[in-house]
């Protein structure tokens, strides 16, 4: 058998794991990425792309500690998308420079004074007409339209230049085999086949996948929950770039619409908030009705061309937290020689990687060990996956 010493082995694929992966191999530390499928392919290829500042969870008229916690990453992010941040991701594809927020009707005067208060100075602006997208110019549009300091992004383009600085030290394997010291119930290495990599540390970050994970380090104190999220897509051939969340009365958005380009040219409506969490017990037909009845009621002199819909389930999967709640921040926790996260939102992959180079420091783990790169080279790479609308229209 074959042997590979490292300093860290990073489990999962999606945007945490290669944003992790890039900042510790900054940091000098030698680090491997093992994905058992493709990379993004859980919740990081199924997010709309937006790079929350919290403001949507300010709903209720007041910030709060998930809107405190998330404020400052819109900023990192739009550093590394031009360069000059903590990551180079000039690269990716941004779809819309900010994200919008409207209401239907009028809002309520505790809701106005808020979005025009000093607290979400920086975080909100109010538009003039002649500037609203193209969705919101027609005419008979009554409601109020505030502007996000919130970008989108096409996501896989992000997985694509995370990936790319250290191809060489991703990998993908069928099923990894976690190796328990009996004494001290700690990972003594990871076997694939004929290869085995013994690290420093073993980091999850696989998100839904951590739940297995975290039954073969045999971690009990931990648990992980899932909040399942019923999505839609409409498909269609109208020029309409929609990036928004629709406001009411309540304290989630009624929808969050996010607009993506397709391989053949088309547009795809993609569409969360609140129409996600309250479809999971509705059936696709049922869900695809729902969200055609809102869109109506919302937005109705649009018509989309060649319009074709469907529907996907996916979950959000978290630490777990008392009646299933969402968590406020970005979760790292260390376990003997492993440590356990969950970014908890796409946003949140810098404060994660931000948390766990904080234990390692707390920890003094240091740079050791350089990896064989040619033993490293016999497992396959892990491809970038595709978005669900490119393989669900077909």
């Amino acid at each position: 058998m074959q042997t590979i010493n490292t300093d860290l082995v990073i489990f999962g694929g999606g945007i945490a794991g290669l944003w992790l992966l890039n900042r510790v191999r900054q940091q000098g530390y030698d680090a491997i990425l093992l994905e058992t499928n493709t990379l993004g392919g859980g919740q990081s290829v199924c997010s709309q792309g937006i790079i929350h500042g919290g403001t949507k969870y300010a709903l209720n008229g007041a910030l709060t500690q998930a809107s405190n916690s998330i404020a400052d990453m819109p900023a990192r992010w739009r550093e590394c998308l031009a360069g000059t941040g903590e990551l180079d991701l000039s690269s990716a594809r941004v779809l819309s420079d900010a994200h919008y927020m409207w209401s239907a009707g009028s809002l309520g005067s505790k809701m106005t004074t808020f979005f025009a208060s000093k607290a979400l100075k920086g975080r909100v602006d109010q538009i003039a007409p002649e500037q609203r997208p193209v969705v919101f110019q027609h005419p008979t549009f009554r409601g109020q339209l505030y502007k996000l300091n919130e970008i989108v992004l096409d996501v896989p383009s992000v997985i694509s230049a995370l990936a790319s600085p250290y191809a060489d030290y991703i990998r993908k394997v069928e099923s990894t085999k976690i190796q328990l010291d009996s004494q001290s119930g700690q990972v003594s290495g990871v076997t694939l086949g004929n290869l085995k990599i013994n690290a420093q540390r073993y980091i999850t970050t696989a998100g839904e996948g951590s739940e297995q994970l975290l039954q073969e380090l045999q971690i009990k104190k931990l648990q992980m929950q899932r909040r399942p999220l019923h999505m839609v897509m409409v498909r269609h051939r109208s020029v309409l770039p929609t990036f928004a969340h629709c406001i009411s009365s309540g304290t989630k958005p009624v929808v969050t619409i996010t607009t993506h380009p397709t391989r053949n040219g088309e547009q795809v409506w993609y569409l969360g908030g609140d129409l996600a969490e309250t479809g999971v017990q509705r059936t696709t037909e049922q869900q695809i009705a729902e969200a055609q009845k809102i869109l109506g009621k919302l937005l109705p002199w649009i018509e989309l061309k060649e319009a074709r819909w469907a529907s996907f389930h996916i979950n959000r999967a978290e630490p777990k937290q008392s009646s299933l709640t969402r968590p406020d921040a970005a979760f790292a926790q260390s376990f003997g020689n492993t440590i356990i996260s969950w970014p908890t939102k796409l946003a949140l992959a810098p404060d994660l990687s931000d948390q766990i180079l904080d234990l390692l420091q707390q920890q003094n783990i240091t740079p050791e060990y350089r990896s064989d790169i040619a033993t490293l080279n016999q497992l396959p790479e892990a491809k970038v996956a595709e978005p669900v609308w490119e393989t669900m229209f077909c």
